[in-house]
């Protein structure tokens, strides 16, 4: 252990373990407030179960990073968190919780991930005991929302609603910058018009070939979930087990007689990874196809670019410019905080991100077009 403490972590793995202690310290924070909120005896003992494991999640990362010497501040719940913890106030638990199945879900792999690649034995034995503790709290998360399977995996190729959110993203931004470079370089509102609405027809089929093309390409996240599927049988095979034997249950076998089949299948590494691929991960079902992966992400691509165009429509001048920017603007800051749903970063700092990142390409758009306004049409 001494020749450990002299080898101190990079700064890059001590942010990733700050991120983890601030991670564990949100999920006790709003089991408590859960397990506050619950009239359900049961209920509420589950999730104060979970808080209290949870705070010793957060005294483990407190003991590794002291190993190392490395200081950290007394950490508060994130904006996000506290949301969280609004939202289940005023409206109740169930969407929470259904959140926080996927955010323990992430936690999982996050700690395979970093069981897998650490060099340092004692977190190396840190992140694999969460990761079976996270993996036990999803079961109980599931038995409170009435879900089944391991949501860690992610089988399907994002969804109808990222596509949503990451097109419109695409769309608003690169046709944001290149209004704003038209703009730079003349006022004639006609020549906006036309080159908005070109930028967005294009935007939207380079966009919707890419959702194609990655909808073809989903047998690649298959192979990779098949593999932390294999991992998981070697390093949690009890988890693995018993969650066979729900499957089994579920499908109309005795407790006993799944419990045994369990057993047995797991006996074989290769039948287990066969059985679970199938039952689990549902490798054989076909979750999208490339011609919808296109279209959606093309038609919310043409949306978000639009944006910057549509007040041209109506509206001239210094007046429809404004216009213009204050929408493009506020979209911006829109779905940077929706992005944070799939990123598991905070929703407001996400939003800045994304206000900032639409400021920077409108400056430089506009920056590209007075120059080019300049060479070519100066005097």
């Amino acid at each position: 252990m001494e020749q450990e403490k002299q080898m101190r972590p990079d700064s890059k793995t001590i942010k990733i373990w700050k991120y983890h202690l601030q991670d564990e310290v949100d999920a006790s924070f709003l089991y408590s407030v859960f397990a506050g909120l619950e009239s359900d005896p049961k209920r509420k003992e589950i999730l104060s179960e979970l808080a209290g494991v949870e705070n010793r999640h957060v005294l483990r990362w407190r003991e590794v990073l002291a190993t190392y010497d490395i200081k950290v501040k007394k950490q508060r719940p994130t904006l996000k968190a506290r949301l969280m913890a609004w939202y289940a106030h005023r409206f109740g638990s169930e969407f929470p919780l259904s959140q926080m199945l996927g955010e323990e879900a992430g936690e999982v792999k996050d700690y395979l991930t970093l069981h897998r690649n650490s060099t340092l034995t004692d977190a190396k034995e840190t992140a694999l005991i969460l990761a079976k503790e996270s993996a036990i709290h999803t079961q109980s998360l599931q038995e409170l929302t009435g879900t089944m399977g391991e949501p860690w995996h992610k089988t399907e190729s994002g969804g109808m609603v990222g596509n949503i959110v990451y097109g419109f993203n695409d769309g608003l931004t690169a046709n944001f910058g290149l209004v704003a470079g038209v703009i730079a370089a003349t006022s004639d509102i006609s020549t906006i018009l036309v080159t908005g609405i070109v930028g967005t027809v294009a935007d939207s089929l380079s966009m919707g070939a890419s959702g194609y093309l990655a909808a073809k390409s989903e047998q690649e996240v298959y192979e990779h979930e098949i593999e932390v599927e294999r991992q998981e049988i070697q390093l949690m095979p009890e988890l693995e087990q018993e969650e066979l034997a729900l499957i089994y249950t579920a499908r109309g076998v005795p407790d006993e007689q799944a419990r045994q089949l369990a057993e047995e299948v797991m006996s074989d590494p290769e039948r287990a990874l066969a059985e679970k691929v199938q039952a689990e991960l549902k490798i054989a079902e076909l979750h999208t196809t490339p011609i919808k992966e296109g279209w959606i992400t093309g038609l919310a691509t043409a949306i978000g670019a639009f944006i910057p165009v549509a007040p041209f429509l109506f509206i001239e001048g210094f007046v429809a410019i404004w216009i213009s920017f204050t929408l493009a603007m506020l979209s911006h800051f829109a779905v940077g905080a929706a992005r944070s749903i799939f990123t598991g970063r905070g929703l407001f700092r996400s939003g800045i991100d994304m206000f900032v990142v639409g400021l920077g390409v409108a400056g430089v758009g506009y920056l590209v077009g007075e120059i080019l306004e300049h060479l070519f049409f100066g005097n």
